[in-house]
């Protein structure tokens, strides 16, 4: 195994060695352990001092199932603390079929607005890297760039790359990677790590991993064995089975399950219901589809090895494809979020943000707050879709809205920001679902729901159910728990929805730690798989410590503490304490 080190000062690379502290680590783990070590964490994100690491998670180029996931690390510039960001895509495991464990982005180039892309293949007995000139590239649709990439590089390639987003230096841009039908659909979107990457002059990376070996396994028995037994449970369970929830209506299922349990942000965080909720939900892409294209369209795999295959395909009335996919936070964040309920509108503005790489949930948190400001009227689809527009074309109202939610609040003077550490709350309203508020609050990366995903006792019921407006000490633990979990589980590489099936079917967890035995040699119990995810939190909670922020910046808005949230009519109550439990335990 290697680490690919790349400076863009001179753009120079070099293969090390992987040091004995990062052999057992992959994925979350690894960026965000190298992030610490290596990182200042009072530089200057967009500076020369801050790094880009890019590491497949531990089980992908396996055949483990659902497993395709890259991570993304380094220093946020929305939040000023470590980030990662991880996408399910095809890169992750031809990254791992030539086993460099980590490619770690480093240095500036001297000459301001020059763009280079890193084209790394396999060279016999190891990586080689080549740097080409990306100026021609500069300014363009992405999806005009990956079709001149794949048609330069041919089609068994795979690419990262930055839009127009990163390289205005959005706080708001995220990292693209090609989908399975070569298109920039799937992302880091996160932190603003799109703008890291463009800060180093950075424009693509495009990886080539024919000839490479493939993985090495420690007891390939031991991992088929565990990969089937979660294989398995995959195939049983209803949201994660073929034509079950997820494969039938996508990640937007949640959308009327959500709104039912009165917890769907709506108009900027007004109210937990919207009335157009049926109109955008995930049985409606269903059904539109159906009747648009005179046929039962099921959706597809995000990236190879993926068996849930929760990705949506939205058809226009002439059959065309407007894009591929809205996921249940980007429909939410450009929809009920902004009083949005067309469909149509909503795909359009997610094919704009893959354009110009903007993250959908910053995007649509930041024009919700602008409407809740006077600059639009709530639902108006037309009006949103111009500010996408001026956003990709660097326009000054653009680029105040490019700096995320809570620059966007603060441009309009509105205390109405629904962001925790600089980054925009997802799809979940935290004073209606006590346990992903804990999340949103103490996460080491921001509001995030994928940090410690508590959706799953608390509405879906998974691991048993919990009741969400509960708001006492157990959700800290119910938190802790999930965040501990998730950084585990982001370090093998598996897509956050497997944790349905392992948290319901025994022998899915079972089969899991088996796998991830079976492939380093370990001897972990579910327990101590755990605990593993809790020395990665650690080592985050330390660079976030030292670069600045404390217990106070683990905290909900001060608008939800006194705004009564309808139909519950509840307010953010979960007490500080509470809150410092969290981590104080950890």
């Amino acid at each position: 195994m290697w680490m690919l080190r790349i400076d863009m000062t001179d753009r120079s690379y070099k293969l090390e060695e992987v040091a004995e502290r990062y052999q057992k680590l992959g994925g979350r783990g690894l960026t965000s352990t190298l992030i610490h070590d290596e990182v200042d964490p009072t530089c200057h994100p967009l500076g020369p001092n801050n790094k880009l690491v890019f590491s497949a998670g531990i089980l992908s180029g396996t055949p483990s199932p659902s497993s395709s996931r890259i991570s993304i690390g380094g220093k946020s510039p929305l939040t000023g603390g470590i980030k990662e960001s991880n996408s399910g895509a095809g890169f992750a495991p031809a990254l791992a079929r030539m086993r460099v464990k980590a490619v770690v982005v480093e240095g500036q180039p001297a000459e301001k607005g020059a763009y280079w892309m890193v084209h790394l293949t396999w060279d016999g007995d190891k990586p080689a890297v080549e740097f080409l000139p990306a100026a021609e590239y500069v300014g363009e649709d992405l999806y005009v760039s990956y079709a001149k990439l794949y048609e330069r590089f041919g089609k068994r390639v795979h690419v990262a790359g930055v839009g127009k987003a990163g390289e205005l230096g959005y706080r708001n841009s995220g990292v693209a990677f090609d989908d399975m039908r070569h298109k920039p659909t799937r992302f880091s979107g996160r932190g603003g790590l799109g703008a890291v990457m463009a800060s180093k002059g950075l424009k693509f990376v495009v990886l080539n991993s024919e000839g490479a070996p493939g993985v090495e396994y420690a007891d390939k028995e031991l991992f088929m064995q565990g990969a089937k037994k979660l294989r398995a449970a995959l195939g049983e369970h209803a949201l994660t089975k073929p034509q079950g929830a997820l494969n039938t209506y996508g990640t937007c299922v949640l959308v009327n399950i959500i709104n039912e349990a009165g917890a769907f942000p709506t108009r900027n965080f007004r109210t937990g219901r919207f009335a157009g909720a049926a109109k955008i939900s995930g049985e409606a892409i269903f059904e539109n589809n159906k009747q648009r294209m005179g046929k039962e369209i099921y959706n597809h795999a995000c990236s190879p090895g993926c068996v849930i295959q929760c990705s949506n395909t939205i058809y226009a009335e002439n059959g065309e494809e407007i894009v591929s996919c809205v996921e249940y936070e980007s429909d939410w964040a450009l929809g009920a979020n902004c009083g949005i309920d067309d469909l149509d509108a909503i795909a359009k503005m997610v094919k704009l943000c893959n354009a110009y790489s903007l993250d959908t949930i910053e995007t649509g948190d930041a024009i919700a707050v602008a409407m809740d400001s006077g600059l639009l009227e709530f639902g108006d689809a037309e009006g949103a879709i111009a500010l996408i527009e001026q956003m990709g074309h660097g326009e000054p109202l653009g680029r105040i809205l490019g700096g995320g939610t809570q620059a966007t609040a603060d441009a309009f003077g509105n205390p109405r920001s629904p962001a925790v550490k600089g980054q925009g709350m997802p799809a979940y309203e935290p004073r209606a679902i006590k346990g992903i508020g804990v999340t949103y609050a103490t996460s080491t990366m921001g509001a995030d729901h994928t940090a410690g995903y508590t959706i799953a006792p608390e509405i879906a019921g998974s691991g048993g159910k919990v009741d969400p407006l509960l708001a006492d000490a157990s959700k800290a633990d119910l938190s802790r728990a999930f965040q501990k979990t998730t950084a585990m589980l982001d370090s093998t590489g598996h897509c956050l929805f497997i944790s349905f099936a392992i948290l319901d079917i025994p022998s899915g967890f079972e089969g899991m730690i088996e796998e991830l035995n079976g492939m380093l040699g370990t001897h972990y119990t579910g327990d101590e798989a755990v605990a593993w995810g809790g020395e990665i939190l650690k080592v985050e909670r330390a660079f976030n410590e030292a670069a600045g922020l404390t217990p106070v910046d683990d905290r909900l808005p001060e608008f939800m503490k006194y705004e009564q949230l309808p139909p519950h009519d509840v307010v953010a109550d979960v007490s500080d304490e509470i809150m410092d439990q969290v981590y104080g335990e950890l």
